[in-house]
């Protein structure tokens, strides 16, 4: 036990994030031997990435809202406003002006989507850091009006059919394909090894104390051998036999006896992906991150150091509506309609992932691959719960308790590392 611990030390890894991973890890081997080994198979871990896309878009941002000692209890019916007002612009309005199928639409909707979340993301962060009204009471009164303006757009009806290449980006039928996926697969892992040498080179040229080279190595093998096993368990979920041979018919093609196809990486699962990647730098290596985790450490200390903590607020607001607006995008695309219940219940789910991965509700500690592990051991929970015919209000239960026995486990290790 204490050679495996002295490993760990030395590897510098984080140890809630291994405490995260074999708890997802348990939780998805329990359900494998409820469902009969039907759990841990490459298209039931293909739906669990795909629906765990936008929930896991979302709970990045709410991170910085965490950090920073707000919360936003709006993000689920924001999410269904921005959908139904992008079904709406798709389906009826664009369609009038360019014509049905014209190549720009999917690109104007997810435009407007983004700029339409942003610009509602500042306004309650203005009324949260220049009106000095609490964001819980802000965005709980969104959480109403959002909600009621989403039926108020179609008056309750559903919007469909939406544009068939924004459909893609919700993942269900927008994939790679396996070489792409490989090819992907293969650029990340190779960014992941340079990084981590880049950052041993630049410790050395300052003089600062470096890992033994075998634990460089080991961690590159890590990285490698997760991205790669990753996209090769995408990659191993294969298309219908009968959908092939229509894709082939289309094309006026006889299939080749024998042939099989795989779905490959999903776009959402790649925008998911990209977000982190670019949320994880933003807290790190810029200024704009530094002053969220300062001002989330001591808001009255930020202040003081010249930190414009009113406007940072609506900068985090911001972005967390611009990132509730790409979480619409992917939400919808993936259903293929607009619906008045589009994001019920989301708040709920986005705030439990970025508790859940360790983001501190007393503000200034949280990590961006933290809220995406906790989103998907959520969505892992729910789904194997409805696998395994548990009803929903115990479902909701479960959720609720394990939320709870998170944030004590998470208080607990902050007691012990003094952290």
């Amino acid at each position: 036990m204490r050679r495996l611990r002295s490993i760990v030390e030395t590897l510098e890894i984080d140890l809630r994030l291994i405490g995260m991973i074999t708890a997802l890890g348990v939780i998805w081997l329990v359900f494998d031997l409820f469902t009969g080994g039907l759990y841990i198979t490459p298209r039931n871990l293909f739906n669990l990435t795909v629906q765990t896309a936008s929930v896991a878009v979302m709970a990045t941002g709410m991170v910085f809202i965490i950090v920073t000692r707000h919360i936003d209890l709006s993000v689920g019916s924001l999410l269904g406003f921005i959908g139904m007002s992008m079904g709406l612009l798709q389906a009826q309005v664009l369609p009038e002006v360019l014509g049905y199928g014209h190549p720009m639409t999917w690109i104007i909707t997810v435009a407007a989507g983004l700029i339409m979340g942003a610009l509602i993301g500042a306004l309650q962060g203005w009324l949260v850091g220049y009106q000095m009204i609490p964001a819980f009471i802000v965005t709980l009164g969104g959480l109403l009006a959002w909600r009621g303006a989403a039926w108020w757009v179609t008056e309750g009806q559903t919007v469909a059919p939406l544009d068939e290449t924004f459909k893609m980006l919700g993942g269900a039928g927008g994939t790679l394909g396996v070489f792409w996926s490989w090819v992907v697969g293969g650029l990340a892992s190779a960014a992941a090894v340079l990084l981590v040498f880049r950052s041993r080179a630049r410790k050395i040229a300052h003089g600062f104390r470096t890992k033994p080279m075998w634990a460089e190595v080991a961690l590159s093998g890590i990285y490698v051998g997760t991205i790669l096993g990753f996209v090769g368990v995408l990659n191993a979920y294969q298309i219908p036999t009968r959908r092939v041979e229509r894709m082939f018919e289309l094309r006026g093609e006889t299939m080749p006896e024998g042939l099989t196809l795989g779905y490959g990486l999903p776009i959402s699962v790649l925008i998911v992906l990209a977000v982190t990647v670019a949320m994880t730098v933003l807290a790190r290596r810029t200024r704009l991150g530094r002053y969220i985790f300062a001002t989330g450490g001591n808001p009255d200390a930020a202040e003081l150091s010249g930190i414009n903590t009113r406007l940072l607020t609506v900068k985090v607001f911001a972005l967390m509506g611009a990132l509730v607006g790409l979480g619409a995008v992917i939400a919808s695309a993936r259903l293929g309609s607009a619906a008045n219940d589009l994001g019920t219940l989301d708040e709920l789910r986005v705030i439990a992932a970025a508790v859940i991965g360790g983001t501190a509700l007393s503000g200034g500690v949280g990590t961006i691959y933290g809220a995406v592990l906790g989103a998907l051991i959520m969505q892992s929970l729910q789904s194997g719960m409805a696998m395994v015919g548990v009803d929903a209000p115990l479902q909701s239960i479960v959720v609720g308790v394990v939320l709870v026995f998170a944030v004590y486990v998470d208080i607990i290790y902050r007691r012990r590392t003094g952290s």
